[in-house]
C-alpha cells in the first residue's frame, strides 16, 4: 500500500503539485484535472484500489492525498459493521424504548416554549 501526499498551489490559471516526500509532480489547468493527473502518477508507482482526498488550505492552495492498494480496509469496515449488527441483535429492543421516550419528552418541551417551525 502506498500513501502519496501532495502540496497543491494555484498560480494564475494553472495548478501545480509536488509530492511532500518524493519526486512525483504534476500540473494542470484546473484543480480537478490536477487531481486526476496525480492519481495517475500515484498509480504508476503502485497498483490496487485508490482512495483520494482533496482539502483546500487557502483559496489558492490545497493538500491532496492518494492511497493506492488499500482495498482490504473497506472490507474490514464492512465486516465490522456486520459483526456489530449481529452481536447487537439480541438486546436491540431494550435500548430502543428509552430512546422513544426521550423523543416524546423533546416534543413536549417544544410545546412549552409556544413555538413551532410549522406555525403560520
Amino acid at each position: 500500500m502506498g500513501v502519496f501526499t501532495f502540496v497543491c498551489r494555484e498560480s494564475g490559471s494553472d495548478w501545480s503539485a509536488k509530492q511532500l516526500n518524493g519526486d512525483l509532480e504534476a500540473t494542470a489547468d484546473s484543480a480537478f484535472c490536477l487531481q486526476r493527473n496525480l492519481v495517475q502518477a500515484a498509480l504508476s508507482a503502485g497498483s490496487g484500489a485508490v482512495q483520494s482526498s482533496f482539502s483546500y488550505v487557502t483559496p489558492k492552495s490545497a493538500v491532496f492525498q492518494v492511497i493506492v492498494g488499500g482495498g482490504g480496509g473497506g472490507a474490514l469496515v464492512g465486516g465490522g459493521g456486520a459483526a456489530a449488527a449481529a452481536s447487537g441483535g439480541g438486546g436491540g429492543a431494550a435500548p430502543e424504548e428509552p430512546a422513544a421516550a426521550k423523543e416524546e419528552e423533546k416534543d413536549e418541551s417544544d410545546d412549552d416554549i409556544g413555538m413551532s417551525l410549522f406555525d403560520d
